[in-house]
């Protein structure tokens, strides 16, 4: 029998070698199948891209009848969010948020306001997640269908008690992003929605896209001031709720100068992740003599109730049924000196 020559060995490897690339190319080639998230999973995606990328989009909110088009702007950088919204029908009303700071500008009322509110609040709110969400809602996936030629997850938040909306979610497969949301009421209807025209998602946006485009010659400027005097009248109150619908929890206590305001207005936010409620205290100037009379009102997706505690004036608002803003107006009790001398 006779020995196999050195140059069948190296035919032999080269035909190996030859194989193994082969086999490396028709993986590399093969479609990768995509990586499954559970339907929370896909709400944690969609929060981590909505406050981490930089994007700009377009989309038509439709609420109460009326549809207007705006264009939101979004940016990551140094640590600093930015944000514009801008009313692209009617009024043409700008909103320019960079950290804490937030400037309206209302050219329909000439005016400009400036204000603080919460670094982590968005100027346009999607729904978050937290430990305690799958407590209050049923998450899950509903469908897998496309959307501006992209492909989507639809994600139901339906609520398991009558303190909450339900949100239905069209989260874009490759970005995470959110192209359609929906807020539900509790017989199904459809009471708001967001669907994007366009959104593009940017490395960098320059510094000119979070300047106002409209004229402020002329215009009165109002300020809150976001840190008033103790004799302004709150800082003497500790205002808090004594219950909460479950899973509600406080998350912002502030006190404000509002333009109007007598004094200094509390600004509490009572939020379970998905939904939240701002509650606004204010002392009354004088007694009118007439017992108060609470005040309901419903504006599109938003609910409002107004009761008087006190000598003062309660308004809690947000996009909740009812019968929530009515229940934590109601709880709302004051705590500290003055409290303890009336």
């Amino acid at each position: 029998m006779s020995r196999p020559s050195r140059s069948s060995g190296r035919l032999a490897s080269l035909a190996l070698a030859w194989a193994v690339a082969s086999v490396a190319a028709a993986e590399e080639a093969a479609p990768k199948r995509p990586i499954e998230y559970t339907p929370t999973g896909w709400l944690e995606r969609m929060d981590q891209a909505l406050t981490t990328r930089n994007y700009d989009g377009t989309f038509a909110h439709w609420q109460g009848g009326r549809v207007e088009m705006l264009r939101i702007i979004h940016r990551v950088q140094d640590g600093t969010v930015s944000e514009r919204l801008a009313s692209l029908d009617g009024s043409g009303r700008e909103f320019i948020r960079t950290g804490a700071n937030l400037t309206c500008y209302l050219p329909d009322r000439r005016t400009v306001l400036v204000e603080q509110r919460p670094a982590e609040e968005s100027l346009v709110s999607f729904p978050t997640v937290n430990d305690q969400t799958a407590t209050f809602y049923d998450i899950r996936e509903v469908g897998h269908m496309r959307l501006n030629r992209r492909d989507t997850h639809v994600i139901a938040v339906s609520p398991k008690d009558e303190y909450r909306y339900g949100y239905q979610l069209w989260i874009d497969e490759s970005t995470a992003m959110p192209l359609k949301s929906q807020l539900i009421d509790a017989h199904g209807q459809v009471i708001e929605q967001i669907v994007f025209a366009s959104l593009t998602l940017s490395s960098r946006i320059a510094d000119s896209a979070f300047r106002p485009e409209i004229s402020t010659e002329g215009f009165q400027w109002l300020r809150n001031d976001a840190t008033p005097h103790p004799q302004a009248g709150a800082s003497a109150l500790a205002w808090s709720a004594t219950n909460l619908p479950p899973g509600f929890r406080m998350t912002v206590r502030s006190a404000q100068i509002l333009p109007g305001s007598v004094g200094a207005v509390d600004h509490l936010v009572f939020t379970d992740g998905f939904a939240s409620v701002s509650v606004f205290v204010e002392r009354q100037s004088a007694p009118s003599g007439q017992p108060p009379v609470p005040e309901s009102a419903a504006v599109g997706s938003s609910s409002a109730f107004s009761t008087v505690v006190d000598g003062h004036k309660i308004t809690a608002v947000g996009e909740v049924p009812p019968a929530t803003v009515r229940y934590i107006a109601g709880q709302l009790k004051a705590q500290g000196a003055a409290a303890a001398g009336r």
